[in-house]
């Protein structure tokens, strides 16, 4: 205890062990304990400009369903359908908690209800049905838009556990969500008679993966734990490593709350005693010196009697969450909220001054955290000095819409002032820490996944020459039939096993198109470069206020359109940054402006991330958004954002973009309206050979479903001025036979299946093009005229090709050239060629 003491009054960073040892402090250690937390929480004040501060949240309770499919033991919150008189709040009682709470000023809006109570009650399914709702959480939303527009409240969301999708459903009507973690106990949620036991949203892997989706999507999200519940000190420990590891990788863990069980009758766990004093307050302590002194700590003041408050503050809070003037705390309502004046004065004694806060703590009152949409709403109870609340005012009803004025509407700067001589941005993005996360946990999640792989055996075999003769048999044989040993094996392919490889996926290229090298005339319109997804890989976005940004007007993409058909295009690309500004509408104006300029005009736009991004800010399914742009006239989509299709990899490559499933999802949606689509493989960054085989696993598997893809299309990854690079998290590309191998291999692997193998001349150049058009490669992609993606990460291989450059590409692989359309079909002959493109 000395040694843990010492170390953490040192602020050295301490072991599990040591955590461990600390939670377990009384008397004079604990007093020790405190006194080290309270100084990181005061360091921690300093910092962020607002010392003596401590804060809490002016709130109305709204519990808008108390039924739960969960059955936690000490829960009194949820209960039946026969206890409640309706399943959910009416809107009417929702807007009239509301209206109470905004005439005495409060500002936060606090929605909390069970989980999916849809999934196990006939009650509340019937309830949404006849109400127009297909689910709890479109009623929370709609909810929050009327609470929003109605009284000017700030919606704070707690419906339990979430995906990826609702999450980004969400987040344009409330500044902040959360849930509990409470534990990552497995033992408490496995084992029969536990408390968890029964409950599947208490599953601390899904729990976890929430609050790790929530920090991808860039929302302020509450947490905690709840101390006491039947978890051990070993345990406990573990919970708050696991909040510190997500809290610094992803930067969206506002606050956490340190909560301690309070015994309830008519629960399963009535016998149960209350969380002693001196363990609750060692947790809060301990939970302060682990998470450092940017985390914002909460500990709830209606859980102990008003002279211990200032225990909490002695203890390293500097937060007391939400406190009413006029609902109960519905989850513990045998604990009435202490008066605020009474909790000001308990602070003012410990030395502190106690403000008023917003739902979202001052530094995610702004992008990417914040939505343009909720802008207003925060504007008008925000003191612009602090951030904090404007504790005068009252909240009144304010329009929630997408922003006015199309996509015309979001502001621009010329293209062309915004890149350097060599094609390159001039600088970093101005938020690059908010946008990317903690790059030492990257370093070190990196570090540890490689060492985990080498032990697992997944890392690169052995080449064994009669297993490596066994591969190539085998994939001469039945191409599309090797197992996952077999293609790893020839993954890693080297020498003359790499030459055969290559012979061997030529002579498929050769049987299935022939030896025609095909392109597309077209050229790639990225019409912004704004962006608050906060991909790592990224060199291309940056922030509107940035010197860098740019926003092309819808006449001038029309205009990039008409000028690329009257030298010959027959395509256009089309793909942006996710503007914050942006209108779900743009996606098809922008689609319908082109198609009126150049009707004949293939628009081949949108990657999977600005289809779900469109679908968000329209209200629309998926499906509907597809149709939509596909009425307005889009052709195809690109089936970028792939990236690398596992979830482990995307998380380290990338911070907000969509998981593997949501972007299957995007795909297979649009292949079923009629969209087709190429697919995608970025490689050579964070992933390894086992990687690759499964990636193309799975393309192959969304082909057999649903026969989409036009083409696969290979992309090296680009280091040179990508941030995971330049951060040392990354590896400087594939290397010259990786890049052999991938391209062969994917003309095996994917035999049978997709015919149309591409190549990228603006990452390998013409000299990597070249070797893999002679191992399996058919197709090198577009002449482009302008690619401003590649360009920014650094590639020195241009940014546009003419017509005889790619014929002499295809020459200098021994191959004859032929111009194609977008899904491979034959260019008519008619007036309009392109031959004259120079």
């Amino acid at each position: 205890m000395r040694r843990a003491l010492k170390r953490a009054d040192d602020g050295k960073t301490l072991d599990p062990a040591e955590v461990e040892v600390l939670l377990s402090a009384s008397g004079p250690a604990l007093e020790q304990l405190m006194s080290t937390a309270a100084r990181v929480r005061d360091q921690g004040l300093a910092d962020a400009g607002r010392s003596g501060i401590i804060t809490y949240s002016k709130k109305v309770f709204i519990p808008l369903t108390r039924l739960c499919r969960d059955r936690c033991h000490y829960c009194t919150f949820a209960t039946t359908p026969g206890r409640v008189h309706s399943p959910y709040l009416s809107p009417d009682e929702v807007l009239e908690i509301a209206r109470q709470g905004a005439a005495l000023g409060c500002k936060e809006a606090l929605f909390t209800l069970g989980d999916a109570p849809e999934d196990r009650w006939d009650a509340a399914k019937k309830w949404l049905e006849e109400a127009g709702y297909d689910s709890t959480l479109d009623y929370v939303r709609a909810m929050s838009i009327r609470v929003l527009e109605e009284t000017g409240l700030l919606p704070h969301l707690n419906p339990g556990v979430m995906s990826w999708q609702n999450l980004q459903r969400l987040k344009p009507v409330a500044p902040s969500m959360g849930m509990m973690l409470e534990t990552t106990s497995r033992r408490l949620f496995e084992e029969k008679g536990q408390p968890h036991f029964g409950s599947p949203d208490k599953d601390p892997a899904i729990r976890l993966r929430v609050l790790e989706d929530a920090g991808r999507s860039n929302v302020p999200f509450t947490t905690g734990l709840l101390i006491g519940i039947g978890e051990n000190l070993e345990e406990r420990a573990d919970s708050i490593f696991a909040l510190r590891k997500i809290a610094r990788q992803y930067g969206g863990i506002q606050e956490v709350i340190i909560q301690g069980f309070r015994v309830k009758p008519d629960t399963a766990m009535r016998n149960d005693a209350d969380v002693p004093l001196d363990e609750w307050l060692a947790a809060i302590a301990v939970t302060r010196v682990v998470l450092g002194p940017r985390m914002r700590v909460q500990a709830p003041p209606n859980l102990v009697d008003l002279a211990e408050a200032r225990l909490l503050l002695d203890a390293g809070v500097d937060d007391f969450g939400g406190v009413s003037p006029l609902t109960p705390d519905h989850v513990n309502p045998e604990r009435p909220w202490p008066q605020i004046d009474d909790l000001a004065k308990v602070t003012a004694d410990a030395g502190f001054t106690l403000r008023e806060r917003l739902t979202a703590h001052p530094e995610y009152l702004r992008e990417p955290w914040l939505d343009p949409r909720l802008i207003s709403h925060v504007e008008a109870l925000v003191d612009p000095e602090t951030g904090l609340a404007n504790e005068s005012a009252f909240p009144k009803g304010l329009p929630w819409q997408e922003p006015d004025g199309g996509w015309d509407s979001v502001g621009r700067t010329d293209l062309h002032t915004a890149i350097d001589t060599e094609g390159r941005r001039t600088e970093t993005r101005s938020d690059f820490d908010a946008a990317y996360g903690d790059w030492d946990v990257l370093r070190e999640d990196v570090a540890a996944r490689r060492a985990g792989e080498a032990a697992g055996g997944v890392s690169a075999p052995e080449r064994i020459a009669a297993e490596t003769k066994a591969a190539l048999a085998a994939a001469e044989r039945d191409p599309a039939g090797l197992s996952d040993a077999q293609a790893l094996t020839l993954m890693t392919a080297a020498g003359p096993a790499l030459d055969q490889l290559a012979r061997i996926a030529d002579d498929l290229r050769k049987a299935v198109v022939g030896d025609d090298v095909t392109y597309v005339v077209n050229r790639n319109i990225n019409f912004t470069n704004v962006c608050y997804t906060g991909c790592r890989f990224c060199a291309f976005a940056q922030r509107r206020t940035d010197a860098d940004a740019y926003s092309l007007s819808m006449d001038e993409v029309a205009q990039r359109a008409e000028e690329a058909w009257v030298i010959g295009a027959t395509e256009v690309c089309m793909q942006g940054g996710i503007h914050p500004d942006l209108p779900g509408t743009a996606y098809a104006d922008l689609v319908r402006a082109v198609k009126e300029r150049v009707p004949e005009m293939h628009v081949h736009a949108y990657s999977p991330m600005e289809i779900v991004n469109g679908s968000v800010r329209t209200g629309l399914s998926i499906e509907d958004f597809l149709i939509s742009v596909k009425e307005a006239g889009l052709g195809s989509i690109p089936g970028t954002a792939a990236e690398i299709l596992d979830d482990d990899v995307r998380w380290i490559l990338t911070k907000g973009k969509l998981p593997t499933a949501s972007w299957i999802e995007v795909i297979t949606t649009a292949h079923k309206v009629g969209l087709p689509s190429s697919s995608t493989m970025m490689y050579g960054h964070v992933d390894a050979p086992h990687h690759w085989v499964q990636h193309l696993r799975t393309i192959a598997a969304v082909q057999d479903q649903t026969g989409g893809f036009t083409e696969f299309v290979l992309l090296p990854f680009i280091h040179t001025n990508s941030p995971i690079y330049l951060a040392g998290v990354a590896r400087p590309g594939p290397t010259y036979d990786e890049n052999r191998a991938v391209h062969a291999m994917s003309r095996i692997m994917l035999h049978g299946r997709i015919d149309n193998i591409q190549c990228s001349w603006v990452k390998l150049g013409t000299d990597g093009c070249v070797d893999v058009l002679n191992g399996g490669v058919n197709d090198i992609g577009g002449t482009l005229m302008e690619e401003t993606i590649s360009r920014m990460a650094g590639s020195k291989h241009g940014s546009r090709k003419s017509i005889e450059e790619l014929t002499q590409m295809a020459t200098a692989a021994g191959r004859p050239a032929r111009q194609r359309t977008t899904t491979y079909g034959e260019v008519p002959q008619t007036s309009h060629t392109a031959l004259e493109l120079a």
